[in-house]
């Protein structure tokens, strides 16, 4: 997702800026002062399985959002300023330069610009971002921070900030980065980048904070250089990062990682034994220090991608047994584990059961649970002992806190199992809705809160920062828009959220009505959360053919967050974000002989097509709104072979939870929560997530003429 981009107004030429301090959000030094609280951060991998929508927000909205209290504007806006006709179409002829990198133009057009009140600051902002950019050429210092005069407290300059501290990080100038003290708009690079100035200007850090933040890019891995050259980081906390890149398959950044733990040498044994684990096995006759034991340990891991997975055990038992240390031979046998668990192959659980209570990442340590789930009958004892091995912050975690229960409640330890229910029945998502029918109860829904008064929708509809969003978004200009709306935000209350959502709402910009709302803490408004646009016409749709109207809901809240215009990163589009070949194939199944490529985003086109692919792939899969809805997001074959390779009847809870996609899985149960509570909110009559789930049946994979 694209960071928030905001910027201040400029109308009339007015200077209000004044002697006003350099605005700071959420200090960057925050993350990674020593000593400091919070929420634990996610780590490499899956460290937060939360279905709620609290995750849907972060996929969504992408910035980290401040906690921190925002002053309100200085200046209101009564209505949008009038913009100048030639200066915005300078704004929007510097946007086509920057697309074509047409640097002199842009450089041409950014004063003519600057006479937009509302978007003005782009133009500039864009030039100078692009000599910072420009390694060959002096950075312009006056300009960068007459800039920052300018617009202190918008967000083009809070992001202006981080670009120049990233800048100077490569520079080496740490006094300027502790200078500019950049807000966290969620860039990992921007996090090193600061967290660099700290490190070499004797400031503490919080390291482990920063390792469980680390992505990879120049920022970050300069950083990690001279953490690891200065011993602030050991042979163990770089090992952990390039485990788990492997893990996930990202090859390019476990190498990177390997070649600072690593020497030459050891480096080229890293590429043979990656490349034969065996023959690299066979040539080795001692194993010594630290890095040669962590070269064996990847060597064995390997194996365990072999077919004859028993027979490289095996060979593992009787030549290496006792040669490296019990830890390293445990996680071996986790990533044994791991492997099939990853191939929906029933042994997983086998080889995970090898492995102790030696830590895994929390990547594989969720994959050791559902391994267990997945087994037939399901060995409860398995699922407790597997979870109870997690860190303390991953088992509280809504997902782990409910199969715990469950596995409690198997083996007859009610009163822990009710407990444990219990503590999640708030969370208004796919495990608190589970929890409330474990317990006997109707999923609730929350109290519906006072209406936003006249008042508080003055106060959000006077601010620049909203008003701009707005007109960007009306613009279509999508990835600036969202980051303005996201920044204008901060420091809000519940009830000013709620006038947000509102405003976006009566905009027509459902995406930020929903998101916005689900910042709230305490006033939890459903009618924002759970929108339902469009007058009838998605139900109208569903109903004609038979679909259930909150199912499609669902669908298109996890889809689009019914933004017609919206695009994914791999061409689908619309509503019900369908792909070019799928709308082709689906219009020529229903007989729409006027279909075009060039329709797909248009509301009716794309609810048509849609729903009725919807309903060729339900009924292809059995009638399962699981399956279903696995298949829209993965394709319909996949959900057949992973049931084709169930041992015996599951739960729906249970496959859901066992997709082997990360994206699916978590696409699957924020669908069917989605869905329960559309059924509710239509109807208001209580629903039950447990019956749409149903049963999962194990079927031979007949295949499917889908797409």
């Amino acid at each position: 997702m694209l960071l928030i981009r905001y910027q201040k107004n400029t109308a009339l030429g007015t200077k209000r800026r004044l002697n006003r301090s350099l605005v700071s959000i959420t200090l960057l030094g925050s993350l990674f002062l020593a000593g400091c609280a919070g929420a634990d951060a996610p780590t490499q991998g899956e460290k937060n399985q939360k279905t709620g929508d609290a995750q849907q927000v972060t996929a969504l909205a992408s910035p980290v959002l401040s906690q921190a209290a925002a002053p309100p504007p200085s200046v209101r806006w009564q209505q949008l300023p009038e913009v100048p006709a030639a200066a915005r179409s300078a704004v929007l002829e510097a946007r086509e330069a920057v697309q074509a990198k047409n640097w002199k133009r842009l450089a041409e057009l950014v004063q003519p610009a600057k006479a937009d009140p509302v978007l003005g600051a782009y133009p500039a902002y864009w030039h100078l971002r692009q000599q910072l950019y420009n390694t060959t050429r002096p950075v312009p210092s006056d300009q960068l921070w007459q800039f920052l005069r300018e617009y202190d407290d918008e967000y083009l300059a809070q992001r202006l900030k981080g670009d120049w501290a990233i800048a100077a990080a490569r520079g080496g100038d740490f006094t300027l980065i502790n200078k500019l003290n950049p807000a966290d708009l969620g860039n990992s690079q921007v996090r090193c980048a600061v967290a660099y100035g700290m490190h070499m200007t004797q400031q503490s850090l919080d390291t482990q904070r920063l390792l469980d933040q680390f992505r990879p890019g120049s920022s970050c891995w300069t950083l990690l250089d001279q953490l690891w050259a200065d011993k602030v980081v050991g042979f163990n906390d770089v090992r952990d990062l390039m485990r788990s890149s492997l893990e996930q398959g990202k090859a390019n950044d476990a190498r990177r990682f390997a070649s600072i733990i690593f020497n030459g040498k050891q480096m080229q044994d890293y590429t043979a034994l990656l490349k034969s684990p065996r023959t690299w096995l066979n040539q080795k006759s001692t194993v010594a220090g630290q890095a040669d034991i962590e070269l064996v340990s990847l060597a064995l891991s390997r194996l365990g991608r072999e077919s004859n997975r028993a027979t490289q055990a095996d060979y593992i038992e009787q030549n290496w047994k006792g040669k490296i240390p019990a830890d390293n031979l445990n996680w071996v046998w986790g990533q044994f584990g791991l492997v099939p668990a990853l191939r929906v192959e029933s042994d997983a659980a086998r080889w995970y059961r090898k492995s102790g209570n030696t830590p895994k990442t929390d990547y594989n340590a969720a994959w050791e649970v559902r391994a267990e789930l997945r087994q037939y009958p399901i060995e409860w004892k398995y699922v407790q002992q597997a979870i109870e091995k997690m860190s303390a912050a991953q088992a509280s975690e809504p997902v782990w806190v409910y199969w715990h229960a469950r596995a409690l409640d198997a083996q007859g330890k009610k009163a822990e199992a009710r407990a444990a229910f219990e503590s999640i029945t708030g969370d208004l998502n796919f495990y608190g809705q589970l929890a409330n029918e474990e317990l006997g109860r109707a999923i609730p829904l929350p109290p519906k809160p006072a209406a936003v008064t006249l008042a508080e929708m003055q106060d959000v509809q006077t601010r620049p920062a909203l008003l701009r969003s707005l007109e960007l978004f009306k613009m279509g200009w999508r990835p600036e828009a969202t980051p303005e709306w996201g920044f204008a935000l901060r420091g809000m209350n519940d009830r000013q959220l709620r006038a947000a959502a509102e405003l976006a709402r009566n905009n027509h910009v459902y995406d930020r009505v929903v998101n916005t709302s689900l910042l709230t803490k305490q006033e939890i408004d459903f009618s924002q959360r759970f929108v339902a646009p469009f007058e009838g016409g998605v139900t109208q749709k569903a109903r004609l053919i038979g679909l259930d109207p909150a199912w499609v809901y669902g669908l298109i809240r996890q889809e689009s967050r019914f933004m017609t215009d919206a695009r994914s990163g791999v061409g689908a589009s619309g509503l019900m974000q369908i792909m070019p070949a799928t709308a082709k194939w689906t219009a020529n199944k229903i007989g729409m002989t006027d279909f075009q490529p060039s329709m797909v985003n248009d509301f009716e086109v794309n609810t048509v097509l849609g729903t009725n692919y919807l309903n060729m792939v339900l009924q292809q899969l059995n009638g399962s709104e699981v399956l279903a809805s696995a298949g829209y997001n993965a394709g319909p074959k996949r959900p057949l072979n992973w049931r084709a390779r169930l041992q015996g009847p599951v739960e729906g809870a249970v496959f859901a939870e066992t997709i082997p996609f990360t994206e699916t899985r978590l696409y699957v149960k924020n669908v069917l929560s989605n869905a329960t509570y559309y059924s509710m909110v239509f109807s208001g009559q209580p629903h039950s997530l447990r019956q749409r789930l149903g049963t999962i049946a194990p079927t031979a994979n007949s295949g499917t003429s889908l797409p």
